[in-house]
């Protein structure tokens, strides 16, 4: 019996919120709300944000065209040049949390030309794929959270009380691990065949008490016995020295977790506390409740139209091929390889052929030594907005440190909070650090913000070390304490470049 009269409070959530925040709004922010979005993390870098900002748009815009013209409509790709710490990767991050989109990042220097031991390129479009599919899902899982948390809870409600059973096989209540107090459990009737009114009346009721009891967190470190599906993901690798090979790889993987005992199906029993076990049965309903070809075909369309690829590093890959030996040698076959990926083309993945076409490509690099202009002709007529972001001044330094809302500075301080350690800085303190960044910056190689990381351990070393003694203290720090502690780095420049 599921009556849950007297009962006002509905099933705990347990999990992800019902609908992830921004989810159906996100993709139609204007490129000004892009733009200020980005600012609460980013400093400066107006031109970056511009670009990528007007990006995501036109892919909002793209799906409003007529259904003729729409695949005519191609995205187009960026390339953002600055050296490194500059924000490249962190506008690329905070732009697919902003978009909800399919977004994957890789590094152009682990990619090798066919004929090479490595990754081939297609594993950038079965990336993008699977991330899609993970996206989907997830939204998926969570409009059904509520009825899976219902489902969830019956099920911890039938351990508990559970149905009369013949004397010969029907277990105990005490069997499941769980003293709670009721004075005992549900029995047969002396015939073994079934309750008599009564007596389902007294079970109807004690699971309306544990019910109440489970929603209102008493349980939840009772220990509990349940069985769970089975997590298991058997893995091959295979080596070769040609491409192609990781799709065989997905597909012999496949292929034996749907073998008896390697996977689909196969339960193990767990002792968990309540509250967890309320959490994987929720986690095991929703999947059950979701409809996993239809999160399959719409997370292929969802990379096809709406994915973003990240394409770092790729300076590394820049330069012509040259006679010779060494790493650099598959450096233009890497580029030939990655050309039709970019222009679109169609992948084989485990969900399918996936079509690249209307695949946004954001490639960042320092180019330091190598420029654009060293890639192939055919490469750069892909990347048709060229972005370049400036190197970080001092100013810019203290706008980081005090302004977006995970500043370093605010991460330290709640950090040395959970000690009891109340941390704060004075204006000329963040003003000091920004100066020494830009110093040793200036100084040594310029890994921009990442300085700020190095800056900030070395400074707070004795501090973070003692703080589990020191709580309750209040903690200023001020110009001549920065000055204090990077006095060493700053004097001795060989001494800085190796620890900072």
């Amino acid at each position: 019996m599921n009556d849950n009269s007297g009962n006002t409070q509905g099933p705990r959530l347990i999990g992800p919120p019902t609908e992830p925040e921004g989810a159906g709004r996100a993709t139609s922010f204007t490129p000004r709300e892009i733009v200020s979005e980005l600012d609460r993390f980013i400093v400066g870098q107006n031109k970056a944000k511009r670009a990528v900002a007007i990006a995501l748009r036109n892919r909002w815009r793209r799906h409003k065209v007529q259904a003729e013209l729409r695949d005519e409509i191609t995205p187009k790709n960026i390339i953002m040049i600055g050296p490194t710490g500059v924000g490249k990767t962190e506008i690329a991050r905070r732009l697919s949390r902003l978009a909800q989109a399919p977004f994957v990042k890789v590094e152009a220097s682990k990619f090798t030309e066919v004929g090479y031991v490595g990754r081939d390129v297609d594993s950038i479009v079965r990336d993008l794929v699977e991330a899609s599919v993970r996206l989907v899902r997830e939204e998926e899982m969570g409009k059904v959270r509520i009825r899976a948390a219902g489902l969830a809870e019956d099920r911890i409600l039938d351990i508990l009380v559970p149905a009369p059973r013949p004397p010969q096989g029907r277990p105990a209540l005490g069997q499941f691990g769980l003293d709670i107090g009721l004075g005992g459990a549900a029995a047969a009737s002396p015939s073994g065949t079934s309750e008599d009114p009564d007596q389902e009346l007294r079970r109807h009721r004690q699971r309306e008490d544990l019910r109440t009891k489970l929603r209102e967190g008493h349980l939840d470190d009772e220990f509990i016995e349940l069985q769970v599906m089975a997590q298991t993901n058997p893995m091959i690798e295979i080596f070769s020295t040609q491409g192609g090979m990781e799709e065989m790889e997905i597909k012999l993987q496949d292929m034996l977790q749907n073998l008896p005992g390697m996977g689909a199906g196969k339960k193990k029993t767990r002792k968990v506390r309540i509250r967890e076990a309320l959490e994987l049965l929720a986690d095991e309903e929703a999947a059950k409740l979701v409809d996993m070809d239809k999160v399959t075909r719409e997370g292929k369309l969802r990379a096809e139209h709406d994915g973003i690829v990240f394409l770092d590093e790729l300076d590394k890959i820049a330069g012509r091929q040259t006679a010779g030996h060494g790493p650099d040698v598959s450096r233009e076959g890497v580029q030939r390889d990655l050309l039709p990926i970019v222009e679109g083309t169609t992948v084989q993945t485990k969900y399918g052929s996936v079509s690249t076409e209307h695949v946004l490509f954001i490639a960042a690099g320092a180019f330091h030594v190598a420029k654009p202009s060293d890639l192939i002709p055919e490469l750069q007529g892909r990347f048709p907005i060229r972005v370049e972001l400036s190197s970080l001044t001092r100013d810019d330094f203290v706008r980081i440190l005090t302004e977006p809302e995970n500043s370093l500075t605010r991460q330290y301080r709640e950090l040395l909070a959970t000690e009891g350690v109340e941390l704060d800085y004075d204006d000329s303190a963040v003003k000091a650090i920004a100066e020494s960044a830009a110093a040793i910056n200036a100084k040594s190689e310029n890994i921009g913000a990442r300085r700020l990381h190095t800056i900030m351990e070395a400074m707070l070393d004795e501090i973070s070390f003692s703080a589990p003694e020191r709580g309750g203290e209040r903690i200023v720090i001020d110009a001549a304490y920065v000055t204090e502690k990077l006095a060493p780095f700053m004097k001795d420049t060989d001494l800085s470049d190796f620890i900072l």
